[in-house]
């Protein structure tokens, strides 16, 4: 069987990439090309781009619709096979199987079951990656107490709003701890205050040493949690790098100053005028939409003012670990276990012994065949005070009913 060379540059590729431990995800020359049924070149959905995402930040990957963020995901997850170029993730080929427990995944759209509620939900997700039933209950309950949806863990997911199932489909990425968490669209239907905390959770995430790679299109949320991005048009990388460096305005400067009165402004004004700043302004800073609009909720919630939706997200689950404790060691596992005192043996119930096998009769059967008068029943002492007992006797065989067994047993 004939070597594919784009699989052969890509094992010497993940095979370098390894040997770095600082980068999750390395890709150079990476391009895919979708082709028609007769193997005609139709679309390039990215196009020869390279990009590295380094362990511990938050990579934001920004670019209008039909840009090819969402194919380039793909590729990374192993879903797509490139065209060229070579990808590695974790130092690994994209498809290895063994990086699909160290990845979280939450596509643009919610692919739920809508019969299942959130906890059905989370369990199945759970049964995927092979969890015990104890983990599975502990960070179910843990995750759904994070993402706010602890009050209506028993309602099928297909009557939840859009806002919520993101909420679901947060949580299930998260329910195996993963090293490396992809993000499509993460806000997408939230309120403000959902979208406020889902980046709460990314900062958080990525302090406790999480790798994310976050697409969006909504730029402000991106703004705010990111350390660099990359930002796509036609299927190629038109800028990158550190979020600071791409959006100081280096034309301008700001300079900041306790609130004045009117006569102030004017001895400010006339003192730049004769400094040569002719062009100087004085503003009033504004406040963001989205934090006057927090503190507008925030009040009536502290007004006592109930809601009929989501509940506020709780605190961050315990089991999302930084790198450094995600390996359990075999020895302290059974160091933990040995330590753990047996008082499970003493609550079983015990088991009623089993009876023993009943032994053929030869009486019984010399009835059955014939060849012996039936046995009179062996007569209990009858004890004071009380009638005789009626014998359990079995009907005798009638003549008929032996000549069958007879004609039966040959």
């Amino acid at each position: 069987m004939a070597r594919n060379p784009l699989d052969e540059a890509t094992a010497a590729y993940t095979q370098e990439a390894s040997q770095s431990t600082d980068l999750v995800v390395k890709c150079a020359g990476l391009t895919k090309v979708f082709r028609d049924f007769w193997m005609r070149n139709r679309v390039k959905a990215v196009d020869n781009i390279d990009m590295d995402i380094r362990r511990g930040e938050v990579f934001g990957l920004l670019g209008p619709n039909g840009s090819g963020k969402s194919t380039t995901i793909k590729m990374i997850l192993g879903l797509l096979h490139p065209t060229a170029g070579r990808i590695a993730v974790f130092g690994k080929h994209p498809r290895d199987v063994g990086n699909k427990s160290l990845i979280g995944y939450l596509p643009e759209e919610s692919y739920l079951y809508p019969f299942l509620n959130a906890r059905e939900t989370l369990e199945y997700y759970g049964r995927l990656f092979h969890q015990s039933g104890q983990v599975r209950r502990k960070r179910i309950d843990m995750l759904l107490e994070m993402v706010g949806l602890d009050r209506v863990a028993r309602r099928p997911v297909g009557e939840y709003s859009k806002g919520m199932q993101r909420r679901i489909g947060i949580a299930q990425a998260l329910i195996n701890d993963p090293q490396l968490l992809i993000l499509d669209e993460p806000t997408t239907g939230l309120d403000p205050i959902g979208s406020r905390q889902i980046k709460d959770l990314i900062v958080e995430l990525k302090r406790r040493g999480k790798t994310i790679l976050l697409c969006s299109h909504l730029l402000a949320d991106v703004e705010d949690v990111t350390d660099r991005v990359a930002i796509m048009y036609g299927g190629k990388v038109r800028r990158a790098g550190d979020i600071d460096e791409l959006l100081v305005e280096h034309g301008q400067a700001t300079i900041t100053l306790p609130a004045f009165d009117e006569s102030d402004r004017l001895r400010i004004m006339d003192a730049l005028d004769k400094a040569g700043l002719h062009e100087a302004r004085i503003d009033r800073p504004r406040q963001k939409l989205e934090q006057f609009f927090l503190d507008i909720v925030a009040e009536a919630q502290a007004q006592g003012l109930a809601t009929s939706g989501a509940g506020n997200a709780g605190r961050i689950a315990e089991f999302l670990r930084t790198d450094e404790t995600q390996e359990v060691q075999g020895e302290d596992l059974i160091r933990e276990l040995a330590s753990k005192p047996v008082v499970e043996e003493a609550k079983r119930p015990q088991q009623p012994a089993r009876p023993a096998a009943p032994q053929p009769d030869a009486g019984l059967i010399d009835q059955l065949t014939g060849n012996a008068p039936p046995s009179p029943p062996a007569q209990r002492p009858q004890e004071k005070g009380k009638a005789p007992a009626r014998p359990n006797q079995p009907k005798p065989a009638s003549d008929e009913d032996r000549s069958v067994i007879d004609s039966l047993l040959g």
